[in-house]
């Protein structure tokens, strides 16, 4: 059985043929930050051309020709799971014997389609235009398996709809751990001209040791104009230097800080990512403030946050800033166990999230705020069934910014539906009421999406993201939890006068370069 995630799986790794942005001469979408197939995915890659489809288009009907019968939907769809064109040997990371079969490319394909016949939240919106007979990889068909349709804002309805090569969903998703510099981008385009800066720079990381800082523009890559290129093999060249393939791999960037440029050499490493970036106490007039910056809901996250919120209780904090700017989302569970630390036991057994599937799933169990840890297994685990601290809190300040996605607005959504008055500075959320269940199949694992979740008042309609109580850009020039740094500062004066600041400007959008993962939800399903 997989592990339970939530709206939102989390979010890191390489980019792949879903989601990989222009990683060939074709861009693809970057899918909810991340996520693709092929031999990686995950993380978005980086630069694009003109984003072109990647799917094998139909073949055309024209006159004089026989129209083509649909592909049959398999409803036996299971037997054909562990049927692949390459089977896996050996064992897991688990010291589990691979269940992969001798099979054929028809036979992925079938468990796929079948699949999300199934489980697929929209599997009535699929279009039956395409034939498996066209694909010649389960990336691309994979690609065609959701819903064409827009919402009411004209984005599409399911932009959520990626792949992780298996080895790297499992040391991302239990250890948050992934090949790469330790450096997270903000982006204003994936075409020429770019703007990319410095957002997140994990200490320790290959990023810290070449000198990167928060704030930092990037001009070059390997000598190759970052900002203005556009050709095929520029392009190229700059996705294999930003999103490295294999660890000890050496590259070049360039740099500009101040108005002064220079160049840093750069070798990849597995880099691992802390949940919990900062956390402090702040002393002020009115009591004690907790300050947390929480950056992924992944396994590694519960043993971080139950330190972190049994120090806040034992200083005798009354009062939480919870920075989730960057926080793409990630295991449900830690969600609800992070509303359980924040609300106390006046939130056990009520309902954190309901999942909602479609029309052939039975409904399931509705997940509780809980109050003991779950257990997961990462490298410092937490004993299953450990007593949560604590905080006891009526109300709670949330920093956010389009990043803020999936099991992070879950704990917004969550903490609202039994009445914690929550305060949001920032910008409007990413948008992402929805979840799935990975799947492994042949070595990939993929998400689809499965269900919607809804807070225990039946609200779940957020897909434009929550709207911010204040609007502050974020603030690339201070380090994160510096009481000066622009969205910090604007909670901290909007809790003593409940007005927003009027000096902060509204910056350009700025999107995170990361990979799928924080971005989706997933949680475990039973099956017959």
């Amino acid at each position: 059985m997989t592990s339970p995630f939530a709206i939102s799986p989390f979010a890191s790794g390489r980019a792949t043929a879903v989601s990989r942005l222009a990683a060939c001469a074709a861009a693809v979408l970057l899918s909810a930050c991340g996520g693709g197939g092929g031999g990686s995915s995950g993380s978005a890659s980086a630069v694009g051309t003109t984003p072109v489809a990647t799917t094998t288009p139909a073949t055309p009907s024209t006159p004089g020709t026989t129209t083509r019968t649909p592909d049959i939907i398999p409803t036996d769809f299971t037997n054909y799971q562990n049927l692949c064109a390459a089977p896996r040997t050996g064992v897991d990371s688990n010291g589990l014997t691979y269940p992969d079969r001798q099979g054929t490319l028809l036979d992925e394909l079938k468990f796929l389609r079948g699949w999300a016949d199934r489980y697929y939240l929209w599997y009535n919106e699929i279009p039956n235009d395409f034939y498996m007979a066209d694909f010649t990889n389960t990336l691309d068909y994979f690609a065609k398996l959701k819903t064409p349709a827009l919402t009411a804002s004209g984005k599409p309805k399911d932009q959520f709809h990626f792949t992780y090569t298996t080895a790297e969903w499992n040391a991302l998703s239990t250890a948050g751990e992934e090949v790469g510099y330790g450096v997270t981008w903000s982006r204003s385009s994936t075409t020429a001209p770019r703007t990319w800066l410095a957002t997140i720079v994990e200490p320790g990381s290959p990023a810290a040791a070449a000198g990167i800082r928060r704030g930092d523009m990037l001009t070059a890559v390997d000598g190759i104009d970052f900002v203005n290129t556009s050709d095929k093999p520029g392009v190229a060249a700059i996705n294999a230097g930003l999103f490295p393939e294999h660890a000890g791999e050496t590259h070049k960037l360039s740099i500009q800080r101040a108005g002064a440029t220079f160049d840093v050499t750069i070798n990849a490493s597995v880099v691992s990512s802390a949940s919990v970036k900062s956390a402090k106490v702040i002393d002020t007039a009115t009591g004690k403030i907790g300050y947390l910056s929480f950056e992924d809901h992944n396994a590694v996250a519960e043993k971080q946050l139950i330190d972190t919120f049994t120090t806040f209780r034992n200083q005798g904090v009354t009062d939480l800033v919870l920075d989730m700017r960057y926080n793409g989302g990630g295991l449900l569970y830690i969600a609800s166990e992070l509303g359980y630390m924040i609300a106390g036991p006046s939130s056990a057994s009520k309902t954190f999230e309901r999942p909602v599937y479609n029309s052939k799933t039975a409904p399931q169990s509705a997940i509780p705020f809980r109050n003991t840890a779950y257990g997961f297994a990462s490298p410092n685990p937490v004993p299953a069934g450990q007593a949560l601290p604590y905080l006891n809190l009526k109300h709670v300040t949330v920093l956010t910014t389009a990043g803020t996605c999936s099991a992070s607005e879950a704990v917004i959504n969550g903490l609202r539906g039994i009445d914690v008055d929550v305060t949001i500075i920032g910008a409007a959320t990413c948008g992402k009421p929805y979840g799935f269940t990975p799947v492994d199949n042949c070595g990939t694992t993929y998400f689809s999406i499965e269900f919607q979740g809804v807070n225990a008042k039946g609200f779940g309609d957020y897909a434009d993201g929550f709207a911010p109580t204040c609007t502050v850009a974020d603030d690339l020039s201070h380090a994160i939890g510096d009481t000066g740094e622009g969205l910090l500062a604007a909670a901290l004066a909007y809790r003593t006068g409940n007005t927003c600041p009027t000096s902060r400007a509204r910056a350009v959008p700025m999107e995170l370069v990361r990979s799928q993962a924080k971005e989706i939800a997933v949680l475990p399903r039973v099956r017959q």
